[in-house]
């Protein structure tokens, strides 16, 4: 891990957030995206310290977010159906997908402006937003707005944990140091949504 560290640092900027936003993208493939460790990826972006990777990254991360999300939208506007149907439909489970036609249902556009915050579902919402025929430009707006939101917070974490790792002596990997901190000064942040969507779908009170 700590060589695969070294050789990401090693390259250039632009390579960089080109594999960046691949990996995004990837992240915001059904099933592909549960494999795709997006956060840690952003982290090690960030554990690299140029100047530039902080903005570009964001942008990076954005532009492979959207790619991804909009071709799901499009797959699920286009075969929804027929791919809840498939092969695909069985792996992702019925229950999942039923899920998260009820969290968009109920939310709406707030759901889809969290669905990066959301493991697991923030690659399957697209689909079922686009299943549900929601307007692109509805569903574009919000998912730009959450993904810029993510992107910064990561990155602000990735900032912080890198210079708190430049204060530790004899650290034996910085970047796998900043990496470990982000994704645990992140936690507090995750657990603070999943409790909002609970609220956000949890049924009405009887009048």
């Amino acid at each position: 891990m700590t060589d695969l560290l070294a050789h990401v640092g090693e390259l250039p900027t632009a390579c960089l957030m080109a594999a960046l936003g691949v990996v995004m993208l990837a992240d915001a493939v059904p099933l592909l995206g549960v494999l795709v460790p997006g956060d840690a990826a952003v982290l090690a972006a960030v554990a690299t310290g140029r100047p530039a990777t902080g903005v570009a990254a964001v942008a990076a991360v954005v532009a492979g977010c959207l790619a991804g999300w909009s071709l799901s939208f499009l797959a699920g506007r286009r075969w929804g159906t027929a791919l809840r149907q498939s092969r695909l439909g069985g792996w992702i489970g019925e229950s999942r997908w039923a899920a998260a036609e009820a969290v968009l249902r109920r939310g709406g556009g707030r759901m889809v402006f969290l669905a990066p915050f959301l493991p697991v579902l923030n690659a399957l919402l697209p689909l079922a937003a686009g299943g549900l025929r929601m307007s692109y430009r509805r569903f574009v707006a919000a998912a730009a707005l959450g993904a810029t939101l993510w992107a910064g917070l990561y990155v602000l974490l990735g900032t912080a944990a890198r210079a708190v790792t430049a204060l530790l002596p004899g650290a034996p990997s910085p970047a796998l140091v900043t990496m470990a901190a982000g994704l645990l000064l992140a936690a507090p942040v995750l657990v603070g949504v999943r409790r909002r969507l609970r609220a956000l779908v949890a049924p009405a009170p009887p009048g």
